[in-house]
């Protein structure tokens, strides 16, 4: 694969780099290596210093960092910026939280004293970090805030269309004080997989893709006999029941399936609505969906973004086409998008067979799932007829209702009275085809310790 920077809201190249040699992926490990050597030296406290002075590098530069986003993979200047935020809220929480949480746990063992055994938390050493273009800052600091936080290097193989935001990352680990190569990017190729996770120095893999990808790593990973963590997309369900306050829904499901130009693992990409208010759903959330304006992502008036690049918008188009062929009803909403670029005009699918293709596909952009459901249980048959169970949401004023309506849904997550929560001290994780494992506080951070027992014994005799 090739890593370049292509404009999606003109389709101009902008900058291209080379692929990474079997010698350079070498280079990468020893570096990361050499870096998580160094990096032993630091103690909670210093470690936690280096975390926070990322978190200010990104603040204090946070308009530049946006902009790359922008650029390459078209995200709206204002969602850019939020993710700016959103990663140094993440390095602070670690900076301020890490320390404590890697605190060794004591253990009740009969015979024992209360510190005579005790569960200490050690670093592995080089992880792999295989990371999208969605979230190219996020991504990152997702897995990088939690490990280099237990101590782990990271080698990182960035989205081939967001090499820039990938090297702003590194540079920004670096800068803040860490050993140089605690963060290594790498411009890997697919095929380099099996040289990085062979190596006895790489500890484990995590991985944010696709189904194909992640089943390819997965085996790799386990060939070799590493640990991985997957998160592999979603489609996740919103569900509208007859009690909700039906505006504020209308208003969360078309943002939840618009934000990032609907780009989103973990957003509103089938709405479920319970029969009685269906067709009032319906025709508010076309209206506001109609409302949505496309154009320049770095204009601050423009509300749809291109997706990252003109194939992601081909691929999406050709999703559509495959429905419609299954008898799928399509409509197309609101004005034309710009006809430079990669856009992509909203459409919404309705009477969409049940166990269909359609159905089980996940649709990476602004196309939306439009379910009738007879009543709260059929509502939730519907979402779990997937292949995915990363997220979803309910919209019920009765909050008690809709906690019990939560424990039904075969999913990693659920929201309440919002399409999700993606926050730096909430953890993110799935099940089934979304993958396995989790990121984000103090679970994102022991899933690539050693959870090593020490024991303390003075007890004479045998077993």
């Amino acid at each position: 694969m090739g890593y370049a920077t292509v404009n999606p809201y003109t389709n101009e190249t902008v900058k291209t780099f080379e692929t990474a040699s079997s010698d350079q992926v070498e280079a990468a490990i020893a570096k990361a290596d050499a870096a998580f050597h160094a990096w032993k030296g630091f103690d909670g406290a210093a470690r936690a210093v280096v975390l926070q002075k990322a978190a200010d590098l990104l603040r204090a530069d946070h308009r530049a960092y946006a902009e790359i986003l922008t650029l390459e993979m078209g995200k709206l200047i204002g969602e850019a910026e939020a993710e700016v935020e959103l990663s140094a809220k993440m390095l602070e929480y670690y900076a301020k939280h890490g320390a404590a949480q890697l605190a060794p746990r004591y253990l009740p063992a009969e015979g024992y004293g209360d510190q005579d055994v005790a569960l200490v938390n050690d670093a592995l050493g080089v992880l792999y970090a295989v990371e999208p273009w969605n979230f190219p800052y996020y991504q990152v600091i997702r897995i990088t805030a939690p490990q280099i936080t237990a101590g782990n290097a990271i080698v990182l193989k960035h989205a081939g269309n967001v090499p820039q935001a990938a090297l702003a990352m590194e540079k920004l680990i670096a800068e803040a004080g860490a050993p140089e190569g605690l963060l290594t990017n790498l411009f890997a190729s697919h095929e380099t997989t099996e040289q990085v996770l062979a190596d006895k120095r790489v500890r484990g893999v995590a991985l944010t893709g696709s189904e194909r990808a992640g089943a390819a790593i997965a085996a790799t990973a386990a060939k070799n006999l590493k640990k991985s963590t997957l998160e592999l997309g979603g489609a996740d369900a919103f569900l509208v029941l007859e009690d909700a306050d039906i505006d504020k829904a209308v208003e969360w499901a078309a943002f939840g399936r618009h934000w990032n130009a609907g780009q989103v693992c973990v957003s509103s990409k089938r709405l479920i609505v319970v029969d009685a208010v269906y067709d009032e759903f319906e025709a508010k959330y076309i209206e506001k969906v109609a409302a949505l304006k496309a154009g320049d992502p770095l204009d601050e008036s423009t509300t749809l973004a291109p997706l990252s690049s003109q194939k992601a918008a081909d691929d999406l188009a050709a999703q559509v086409e495959e429905a419609r062929s299954e008898g799928v009803t399509v409509r197309e909403i609101g004005a034309e998008v710009p006809s430079e670029g990669a856009f992509f005009r909203p459409t919404l699918l309705t009477d969409i067979p049940l166990g269909g293709k359609a159905s089980q596909t996940e649709f990476f952009g602004p196309v939306t799932q439009l379910y009738r459901a007879k009543d709260e249980d059929h509502a939730v048959e519907i979402a779990n007829d997937s292949p995915f169970g990363l997220g979803g949401s309910v919209f019920s004023e009765d909050i008690r209702r809709a906690q019990e309506l939560s424990r039904r849904l075969d999913t990693g997550m659920v929201f309440i009275n919002q399409p999700t929560g993606v926050k730096a001290d909430i953890p993110f994780g799935g099940v089934k085809n979304s993958g396995y494992g989790h990121e984000l506080i103090d679970l994102g951070l022991k899933e690539f310790v050693n959870q090593k027992v020490v024991v303390i014994s003075d007890i004479d005799g045998s077993f």
